[in-house]
């Protein structure tokens, strides 16, 4: 087919979210509109190799490609670099039938149109990739350097969503080097300013990787030694819920919305997820079933205006663009109290995944969710070329 656009589906990656991605991407080939785009995958092993052909597959396919004795980024067969410049383009497989085509070195193979960069946690959704595609003059979709950035770290997205007014939990944020340093200063920090039980996170990761609740003093320690393994920079957060008249612990409510847009996003019905699990953690996300997802939430009209209207901005305070998925936190009462707690520039993107679902509910199908991003990646690319770079 002619004039189709060549998209390249970026997924894999080197950090702790390396599965997801992989689930992520495995449903965007699958359901991506071939009658408007040809597809490309491109995958990153966790050793930072970049793969095409049947190494992408095997990748895929959750099998590591063989890479012994060679640098990662080396040009092989069934591998490739990222993607370069326009006069580099032998890095890319020609036109095929089916998800994966075979390389074809010393064939001469047109440049990629726009890049899907289906990548979660350290090196893809923290401004990283997205500078090397801004360098190779690449389109992609998604938040830009800045704002897939700022939506990764968690204390600097607190610090902007405290300026632009929006409600955010009490925390406290210290570097690994302190800790290791002096604990016990650490440890009298935090019960100085937060009371149990605490969330200790790792300030740059998702899919709630090395997150852990501590109720009292002995969970903290180890809960803070799993985060630093994540980060240099943790954060521990006040806990949201209170104490029914039985005093069993009541939990926050986990509220999302989905975003989509550029300069004029849109924001999606709102969702609740209620969790198998004490809180929403990795196990519960992907592992552990029972966990369910409420679309739309049981809320007042009222509460679903001011948390969309929140979700929106958020996403404007972080500089986002093309897609995030915004969570809250709503005190456990009718007219409890809603805080912003996270933004997630490329949440998981399954066709089961919280973003597409919620957008289902908001008249989206998933496969036109792909089109529309690609098509707002497209959009963004053409704003920024009316900027000049250079006298």
């Amino acid at each position: 087919m002619k004039n189709r656009l060549r998209v390249g589906v970026l997924f894999g990656g080197r950090s702790g979210e390396h599965e997801i991605s992989l689930l992520s991407a495995a449903s965007i080939l699958k359901a991506i509109d071939r009658t408007r785009f040809e597809v490309i995958p491109i995958g990153i092993a966790k050793n930072g190799r970049w793969l095409i052909s049947a190494a992408a597959e095997r990748l895929l396919n959750g099998k590591e490609a063989k890479t012994e004795g060679r640098p990662a980024g080396a040009l092989e067969s069934g591998t490739a670099r990222a993607p370069d410049q326009a006069k580099d383009r032998r890095a890319l497989p020609p036109p095929g039938e089916g998800v994966i085509v075979p390389a074809s070195p010393g064939k001469d193979i047109p440049s990629l149109d726009v890049v899907f960069p289906v990548l979660h946690g350290t090196f893809g959704e923290d401004g990283t990739i997205q500078g090397l595609l801004d360098l190779a003059g690449l389109p992609y979709v998604g938040s830009g350097v800045l704002g897939s950035a700022t939506g990764m770290d968690k204390e600097i997205m607190k610090r902007l969503f405290s300026a632009a007014g929006l409600p955010i939990v009490r925390h406290v944020t210290f570097l690994r080097q302190e800790w290791r340093l002096n604990p016990r200063k650490i440890v009298a920090r935090l019960e100085s300013r937060l009371r149990y039980p605490v969330f200790v996170k790792p300030a740059n990761l998702g899919s709630s990787v090395g997150i852990n609740k501590a109720h009292d003093r002995k969970e903290l320690a180890p809960a803070i030694e799993e985060a630093a393994g994540y980060d240099r920079k943790i954060v521990v957060e006040q806990g949201v819920g209170r104490r029914s008249r039985n005093g069993k612990p009541a939990r926050a409510r986990e509220l999302e919305v989905a975003v989509l847009g550029n300069d004029s996003p849109e924001a999606s019905v709102v969702g609740e997820v209620v969790p198998a699990k004490e809180f929403y953690d990795y196990e519960a996300k992907y592992l552990t079933e029972g966990s369910r997802a409420i679309i739309p939430a049981k809320l007042t009209g009222r509460q679903t205006k001011q948390v969309r209207a929140m979700a929106l901005a958020a996403f404007r305070a972080c500089d986002c663009s093309g897609l995030a998925r915004v969570d809250f936190l709503m005190e456990p009462t009718a007219a409890g109290k809603i805080y912003v707690n996270e933004i997630n520039t490329m949440p998981g993107f399954t066709s089961i995944s919280m973003y597409p679902k919620l957008w289902q509910a908001s008249g989206w199908s998933y496969s036109d969710l792909i089109s529309r991003l690609i098509e707002l990646a497209l959009e963004r690319a053409a704003e920024r070329e009316q900027t000049s770079y250079s006298r």
